[in-house]
């Protein structure tokens, strides 16, 4: 009678190799952060037991999903795209997969999806939620280990984020450095904590300069609400436009273009991120270019940190960089 030989596990691997379960598993991923001779020895101990990774199974044997979830608030937009393009491509070198999860700009669709994808996975990384800081830090315990982007520091969670501040900075300076005296700020999600940033900055700039006037008209965040703003901005007399985003600041210059209004002759508009269609926007977009893929990378760095038991920085940060294109220029008048 024939006996069915036990079939060769994870476990056998380390032991052999010498190396903890984790290590094989990366070792057996090509995971670049492995020493090559622990990956030598590690797949040398494989074949020799005739050991084949089995995914599923390492799973278990780790505890863990191999999966980590991100919740971002608009799918749609190419700044997440970006993001979450960086993200996954720095997990997958690490063997992980990712979960994603849209909002939709919905605050309770925002708590519930991160608390039930978080059951499903290893870690979560919020992506510029929109709900109060409160409810945030309260949050972030039952959710840990988590990764949060674009916020204000957050205790233990780590914070990756753009200076957003600094970016619309740049932008008014640039704008005043034209000569513009009268500027109109299209302000995004009122929930958003990038809001909050280019509304400091906008009150600082304001304070230093006494002929300086920065009137804030709301919108949304798309590119149908910068073209639905477009006879507000007229009314306002302003000869420059702080947009809450490219979108918004594409959807305006498609609106004013529509209209016969000459940009940036009669008036300049600046948007922000710099997403791939901002260059090739009739005229080219003038705008604050943030590295959304770096952004999304340094998440999972911080998040690999976090699940290999390491110390993550605790707030990482990046400055958008100044793109003057053709929506800028002196005012006529």
């Amino acid at each position: 009678m024939s006996r069915t030989t036990p079939r060769t596990r994870i476990t056998d691997v380390a032991k052999l190799a010498g190396v903890s379960l984790s290590t094989v598993s990366r070792a057996m991923n090509d995971n670049p952060t492995v020493d090559p001779a622990l990956v030598e020895r590690v797949k040398a101990a494989a074949a020799e037991l005739g050991y084949t990774a089995n995914p599923l199974a390492r799973s278990l044997v780790l505890g863990r999903t191999q999966t980590v979830a991100v919740v971002v608030p608009d799918l749609e937009n190419p700044t997440y795209q970006a993001i979450l393009r960086g993200l996954s491509r720095a997990a997958s070198t690490d063997g992980y997969h990712v979960l994603i999860a849209d909002s939709i700009e919905d605050l309770e669709n925002e708590r519930a999806l991160a608390k039930t994808t978080r059951l499903r996975t290893d870690g979560i990384i919020l992506c510029a939620p929109r709900m109060p800081e409160d409810e945030l830090q309260a949050l972030l315990p039952d959710l840990a280990p988590a990764v949060v982007i674009n916020r204000a520091p957050q205790g233990d969670a780590p914070v990756v984020a753009a200076d957003y501040g600094a970016g619309l900075r740049e932008i008014i300076d640039h704008l005043t450095g034209l000569g513009h005296r009268h500027l109109v700020y299209l302000a995004g999600s009122q929930r958003s904590a990038s809001h909050r940033a280019r509304q400091d900055a906008i009150a600082r700039v304001v304070a230093e300069n006494a002929d300086l006037r920065v009137d804030e008209i709301p919108t949304g965040v798309d590119f149908d609400s910068g073209a639905e703003a477009a006879d507000r901005v007229l009314a306002s007399g302003a000869t420059g436009v702080l947009a809450f985003n490219d979108l918004v600041a594409m959807g305006l210059l498609s609106a004013l273009r529509s209209r016969g209004v000459d940009v940036p002759g009669r008036i300049s508009i600046a948007g922000f991120d710099d997403i791939p269609f901002a260059a090739n926007a009739t005229p080219p977009l003038t705008t604050a270019s943030v590295p959304a893929a770096e952004l999304g990378a340094h998440a999972w760095q911080a998040m690999h940190e976090l699940l290999e038991g390491g110390t993550p920085v605790a707030v990482t940060t990046v400055v958008p960089e100044l793109v003057v294109r053709g929506t800028t220029a002196a005012p006529t008048a």
